[in-house]
Protein backbone atom coordinates (compact mmCIF):
# COMPACT_ATOMS: atom_id res chain seq x y z
CA UNK A 1 0.00 0.00 0.00
CA UNK A 2 0.98 3.26 -0.71
CA UNK A 3 2.51 4.81 2.34
CA UNK A 4 0.78 9.35 2.48
CA UNK A 5 -1.67 11.52 3.71
CA UNK A 6 -4.58 9.46 3.29
CA UNK A 7 -8.02 11.28 2.99
CA UNK A 8 -10.53 8.87 4.83
CA UNK A 9 -12.86 8.66 1.93
CA UNK A 10 -10.19 7.76 -0.34
CA UNK A 11 -8.54 4.60 1.68
CA UNK A 12 -9.58 1.47 0.73
CA UNK A 13 -11.39 -0.32 3.43
CA UNK A 14 -10.23 -3.69 4.41
CA UNK A 15 -12.11 -6.08 3.25
CA UNK A 16 -11.18 -9.62 3.34
CA UNK A 17 -13.23 -12.37 4.82
CA UNK A 18 -11.02 -13.65 8.13
CA UNK A 19 -12.18 -16.87 9.43
CA UNK A 20 -13.82 -16.44 13.03
CA UNK A 21 -13.57 -12.44 13.07
CA UNK A 22 -17.14 -10.28 13.53
CA UNK A 23 -17.78 -7.76 11.37
CA UNK A 24 -19.82 -4.82 13.55
CA UNK A 25 -21.28 -2.63 11.28
CA UNK A 26 -21.38 1.66 12.51
CA UNK A 27 -23.08 4.36 10.99
CA UNK A 28 -19.79 7.07 11.80
CA UNK A 29 -23.12 8.75 13.57
CA UNK A 30 -21.43 7.26 17.46
CA UNK A 31 -21.39 10.38 19.38
CA UNK A 32 -18.29 10.97 21.84
CA UNK A 33 -16.57 13.40 23.60
CA UNK A 34 -13.15 14.89 24.16
CA UNK A 35 -11.55 16.78 26.66
CA UNK A 36 -10.65 20.13 24.54
CA UNK A 37 -10.31 22.89 27.19
CA UNK A 38 -8.12 21.92 30.33
CA UNK A 39 -8.02 25.10 32.55
CA UNK A 40 -9.23 27.80 30.00
CA UNK A 41 -8.35 31.30 32.12
CA UNK A 42 -11.86 32.85 31.00
CA UNK A 43 -11.11 36.38 33.58
CA UNK A 44 -9.14 37.38 36.06
CA UNK A 45 -11.27 39.28 38.56
CA UNK A 46 -8.96 41.25 40.88
CA UNK A 47 -5.96 39.11 40.49
CA UNK A 48 -7.90 36.01 40.75
CA UNK A 49 -7.79 34.12 37.88
CA UNK A 50 -11.08 32.17 36.55
CA UNK A 51 -10.94 29.14 35.01
CA UNK A 52 -13.29 26.25 32.77
CA UNK A 53 -13.09 23.04 31.74
CA UNK A 54 -14.49 22.06 28.34
CA UNK A 55 -15.89 19.37 26.69
CA UNK A 56 -16.69 19.10 22.94
CA UNK A 57 -18.60 16.23 21.38
CA UNK A 58 -17.98 14.43 18.18
CA UNK A 59 -19.04 11.65 15.41
CA UNK A 60 -16.92 10.56 12.63
CA UNK A 61 -19.04 11.75 10.15
CA UNK A 62 -19.07 15.20 12.12
CA UNK A 63 -15.61 15.91 13.88
CA UNK A 64 -14.79 19.47 13.79
CA UNK A 65 -18.91 20.16 14.45
CA UNK A 66 -20.72 23.08 15.90
CA UNK A 67 -22.88 23.22 18.62
CA UNK A 68 -24.80 24.26 21.47
CA UNK A 69 -23.32 25.05 24.99
CA UNK A 70 -23.94 23.85 28.73
CA UNK A 71 -22.04 26.58 31.08
CA UNK A 72 -22.20 24.18 33.73
CA UNK A 73 -21.48 25.55 37.38
CA UNK A 74 -19.99 23.13 39.28
CA UNK A 75 -21.03 22.60 43.25
CA UNK A 76 -19.23 23.19 46.28
CA UNK A 77 -20.86 25.46 48.83
CA UNK A 78 -20.09 28.97 47.50
CA UNK A 79 -16.20 27.06 48.58
CA UNK A 80 -12.95 26.45 46.60
CA UNK A 81 -14.63 24.07 44.03
CA UNK A 82 -12.94 21.08 42.61
CA UNK A 83 -14.24 22.05 38.98
CA UNK A 84 -13.79 18.66 37.18
CA UNK A 85 -14.90 16.41 39.55
CA UNK A 86 -17.90 15.52 37.68
CA UNK A 87 -16.11 15.35 34.29
CA UNK A 88 -17.31 11.45 33.60
CA UNK A 89 -20.64 12.59 34.31
CA UNK A 90 -20.55 15.67 32.00
CA UNK A 91 -19.12 13.92 29.48
CA UNK A 92 -22.36 11.54 29.11
CA UNK A 93 -24.69 15.38 28.39
CA UNK A 94 -21.29 16.27 25.90
CA UNK A 95 -22.13 13.30 23.82
CA UNK A 96 -25.53 14.00 23.49
CA UNK A 97 -24.46 17.02 21.36
CA UNK A 98 -23.49 20.08 23.44
CA UNK A 99 -20.44 21.42 24.24
CA UNK A 100 -20.41 21.18 27.81
CA UNK A 101 -18.08 24.20 30.21
CA UNK A 102 -18.01 23.72 33.42
CA UNK A 103 -16.81 27.56 35.20
CA UNK A 104 -14.95 27.90 38.38
CA UNK A 105 -16.31 31.34 40.35
CA UNK A 106 -15.04 33.18 42.78
CA UNK A 107 -15.79 31.47 46.56
CA UNK A 108 -17.24 32.88 49.37
CA UNK A 109 -14.14 33.48 51.49
CA UNK A 110 -12.71 36.45 48.85
CA UNK A 111 -16.08 37.34 47.17
CA UNK A 112 -19.57 36.96 48.84
CA UNK A 113 -22.98 37.35 46.78
CA UNK A 114 -23.71 37.97 44.02
CA UNK A 115 -19.80 37.63 42.73
CA UNK A 116 -20.46 33.99 41.82
CA UNK A 117 -23.31 34.69 40.10
CA UNK A 118 -21.47 37.85 37.75
CA UNK A 119 -18.56 35.32 37.30
CA UNK A 120 -21.08 32.49 35.51
CA UNK A 121 -22.42 35.35 33.43
CA UNK A 122 -18.96 36.30 32.57
CA UNK A 123 -18.18 32.64 31.21
CA UNK A 124 -21.18 33.12 29.40
CA UNK A 125 -19.84 35.86 27.54
CA UNK A 126 -16.56 34.12 27.07
CA UNK A 127 -17.76 31.19 25.08
CA UNK A 128 -19.80 33.60 22.89
CA UNK A 129 -17.01 35.75 22.10
CA UNK A 130 -14.68 32.05 21.60
CA UNK A 131 -17.33 30.43 19.88
CA UNK A 132 -15.48 30.12 16.28
CA UNK A 133 -12.66 28.29 18.66
CA UNK A 134 -14.59 26.34 21.13
CA UNK A 135 -17.26 25.11 17.80
CA UNK A 136 -19.99 26.30 19.76
CA UNK A 137 -23.19 28.01 18.37
CA UNK A 138 -23.59 31.50 20.32
CA UNK A 139 -27.31 31.69 19.66
CA UNK A 140 -27.16 28.48 21.39
CA UNK A 141 -26.49 28.50 25.45
CA UNK A 142 -27.66 27.00 28.27
CA UNK A 143 -26.93 28.06 31.97
CA UNK A 144 -26.87 24.73 34.77
CA UNK A 145 -25.22 24.04 37.55
CA UNK A 146 -25.80 21.60 41.13
CA UNK A 147 -26.20 22.20 44.58
CA UNK A 148 -24.64 26.08 45.01
CA UNK A 149 -24.02 25.78 41.02
CA UNK A 150 -27.93 25.39 40.57
CA UNK A 151 -28.06 28.59 42.78
CA UNK A 152 -25.78 30.31 40.76
CA UNK A 153 -26.87 29.70 37.45
CA UNK A 154 -30.82 30.62 38.77
CA UNK A 155 -29.26 34.29 39.68
CA UNK A 156 -27.10 33.86 36.33
CA UNK A 157 -30.13 33.76 35.05
CA UNK A 158 -32.08 36.41 36.62
CA UNK A 159 -29.70 38.97 36.66
CA UNK A 160 -29.60 40.43 33.47
CA UNK A 161 -27.80 44.12 33.24
CA UNK A 162 -27.42 44.31 36.64
CA UNK A 163 -23.59 43.27 36.50
CA UNK A 164 -22.26 46.04 34.03
CA UNK A 165 -19.86 47.27 36.70
CA UNK A 166 -18.16 43.67 36.56
CA UNK A 167 -19.08 42.77 32.83
CA UNK A 168 -15.41 41.78 31.26
CA UNK A 169 -16.84 41.51 27.70
CA UNK A 170 -18.69 44.57 27.32
CA UNK A 171 -21.27 44.46 24.24
CA UNK A 172 -21.35 40.45 24.47
CA UNK A 173 -24.51 39.22 26.15
CA UNK A 174 -24.33 37.22 28.83
CA UNK A 175 -28.20 36.13 28.00
CA UNK A 176 -29.48 32.39 28.01
CA UNK A 177 -32.46 30.31 26.09
CA UNK A 178 -32.84 28.15 29.60
CA UNK A 179 -31.54 27.30 32.68
CA UNK A 180 -31.37 23.50 33.93
CA UNK A 181 -31.13 23.72 38.43
CA UNK A 182 -29.41 20.08 39.65
CA UNK A 183 -30.62 19.74 43.86
CA UNK A 184 -29.67 23.97 43.94
CA UNK A 185 -29.51 25.13 47.08
CA UNK A 186 -32.05 27.96 46.27
CA UNK A 187 -33.17 29.00 49.47
CA UNK A 188 -32.98 29.69 53.20
CA UNK A 189 -36.29 30.73 54.32
CA UNK A 190 -36.91 27.38 56.41
CA UNK A 191 -35.32 25.74 59.11
CA UNK A 192 -33.77 22.25 58.33
CA UNK A 193 -33.57 23.94 54.51
CA UNK A 194 -29.96 22.35 54.97
CA UNK A 195 -29.97 19.29 57.13
CA UNK A 196 -26.98 18.30 57.57
CA UNK A 197 -25.47 21.69 58.27
CA UNK A 198 -25.06 22.21 61.64
CA UNK A 199 -24.04 26.04 61.98
CA UNK A 200 -27.19 26.57 59.40
CA UNK A 201 -27.22 30.06 59.18
CA UNK A 202 -24.31 31.31 61.32
CA UNK A 203 -21.73 33.31 60.20
CA UNK A 204 -19.16 30.42 59.20
CA UNK A 205 -22.19 28.38 57.90
CA UNK A 206 -21.68 28.09 53.63
CA UNK A 207 -24.55 30.79 53.66
CA UNK A 208 -23.73 32.67 56.12
CA UNK A 209 -20.18 33.09 54.71
CA UNK A 210 -21.96 33.86 51.08
CA UNK A 211 -23.29 36.59 52.37
CA UNK A 212 -20.31 38.37 53.70
CA UNK A 213 -20.29 36.22 57.12
CA UNK A 214 -23.21 37.69 58.05
CA UNK A 215 -25.64 35.55 60.91
CA UNK A 216 -28.49 34.91 58.67
CA UNK A 217 -31.12 33.84 61.41
CA UNK A 218 -31.18 37.57 62.78
CA UNK A 219 -31.42 39.07 59.38
CA UNK A 220 -34.85 37.59 57.45
CA UNK A 221 -34.00 40.48 54.68
CA UNK A 222 -30.54 38.62 54.08
CA UNK A 223 -32.80 35.21 53.79
CA UNK A 224 -34.72 37.16 51.51
CA UNK A 225 -31.35 38.59 49.16
CA UNK A 226 -30.26 35.01 48.89
CA UNK A 227 -33.20 33.00 48.42
CA UNK A 228 -34.40 32.32 44.53
CA UNK A 229 -38.07 32.15 45.10
CA UNK A 230 -37.99 36.06 46.36
CA UNK A 231 -36.31 37.49 43.59
CA UNK A 232 -39.31 35.96 41.29
CA UNK A 233 -43.17 37.61 40.59
CA UNK A 234 -45.26 37.45 37.50
CA UNK A 235 -42.87 40.65 35.66
CA UNK A 236 -39.58 38.73 36.02
CA UNK A 237 -37.31 37.85 33.31
CA UNK A 238 -36.68 34.15 32.94
CA UNK A 239 -35.52 31.49 31.05
CA UNK A 240 -37.40 28.10 31.12
CA UNK A 241 -36.34 26.31 33.81
CA UNK A 242 -35.81 22.48 34.26
CA UNK A 243 -35.29 21.18 38.08
CA UNK A 244 -34.05 17.98 39.30
CA UNK A 245 -33.61 17.06 43.18
CA UNK A 246 -33.22 13.96 45.05
CA UNK A 247 -35.89 13.01 47.08
CA UNK A 248 -33.96 11.93 50.03
CA UNK A 249 -30.91 14.75 49.92
CA UNK A 250 -29.42 14.85 53.11
CA UNK A 251 -27.32 18.24 51.97
CA UNK A 252 -30.10 20.79 50.09
CA UNK A 253 -33.60 19.64 51.34
CA UNK A 254 -35.71 18.45 48.37
CA UNK A 255 -38.58 21.38 49.48
CA UNK A 256 -36.15 24.29 48.24
CA UNK A 257 -36.93 22.92 44.74
CA UNK A 258 -40.08 21.92 45.53
CA UNK A 259 -40.90 25.58 46.78
CA UNK A 260 -39.47 27.24 43.89
CA UNK A 261 -40.97 25.20 41.89
CA UNK A 262 -44.31 26.48 43.09
CA UNK A 263 -43.60 29.66 43.16
CA UNK A 264 -42.80 29.97 39.55
CA UNK A 265 -45.75 27.76 38.27
CA UNK A 266 -47.87 30.27 40.74
CA UNK A 267 -46.59 33.62 38.77
CA UNK A 268 -46.62 31.50 35.43
CA UNK A 269 -42.97 30.78 35.02
CA UNK A 270 -41.59 28.31 32.49
CA UNK A 271 -40.92 25.04 34.75
CA UNK A 272 -40.76 21.43 35.03
CA UNK A 273 -39.47 19.69 37.82
CA UNK A 274 -38.34 15.77 38.35
CA UNK A 275 -38.17 14.71 41.64
CA UNK A 276 -35.55 11.52 41.31
CA UNK A 277 -36.86 8.93 43.94
CA UNK A 278 -34.21 7.91 46.11
CA UNK A 279 -31.51 10.25 45.22
CA UNK A 280 -29.13 11.92 47.48
CA UNK A 281 -27.39 15.00 46.91
CA UNK A 282 -26.05 14.49 43.65
CA UNK A 283 -24.29 10.63 42.41
CA UNK A 284 -25.08 9.07 39.16
CA UNK A 285 -28.92 8.88 38.86
CA UNK A 286 -29.16 12.53 37.46
CA UNK A 287 -27.10 11.21 34.74
CA UNK A 288 -28.88 8.20 33.36
CA UNK A 289 -30.26 8.10 29.77
CA UNK A 290 -33.68 8.60 30.96
CA UNK A 291 -32.53 11.84 32.71
CA UNK A 292 -30.17 12.59 29.61
CA UNK A 293 -33.25 12.55 27.34
CA UNK A 294 -35.39 14.62 29.79
CA UNK A 295 -32.44 17.26 29.35
CA UNK A 296 -31.65 17.12 25.85
CA UNK A 297 -35.79 17.30 24.71
CA UNK A 298 -36.21 20.25 27.90
CA UNK A 299 -32.83 21.95 25.78
CA UNK A 300 -34.75 21.29 22.54
CA UNK A 301 -37.39 22.93 23.25
CA UNK A 302 -35.72 26.26 24.52
CA UNK A 303 -34.17 26.71 21.12
CA UNK A 304 -37.46 26.23 18.99
CA UNK A 305 -37.90 29.77 17.27
CA UNK A 306 -33.91 30.42 17.31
Amino acid sequence: MEVKEWKYEDFPEFDESVEGAVVLDTTGDEAGSRYTGQHVEYVNENGVPLHMEIITPFTRNNPEGVYPCVVFVQGSAWMKQDVPAQLPLLARLAERGYVVAIVEYRHSGIAPYPAQAIDARNAVRYIRLHAVEFHVDPERMILSGDSSGGHTAMFGGLRHNDDTDENQFPGVSAEVSGIINYYGSVSVLFDGANPSTLNYKLPDSPEGMEMGGANLRESRELCEELSVECHINKDTDLAPVLIFHGTKDRTVHTRQSVDLYRKMKAVGKKVQLYLVKGGDHGGAEFWTPEVLAIVDAFIKDCFKGI
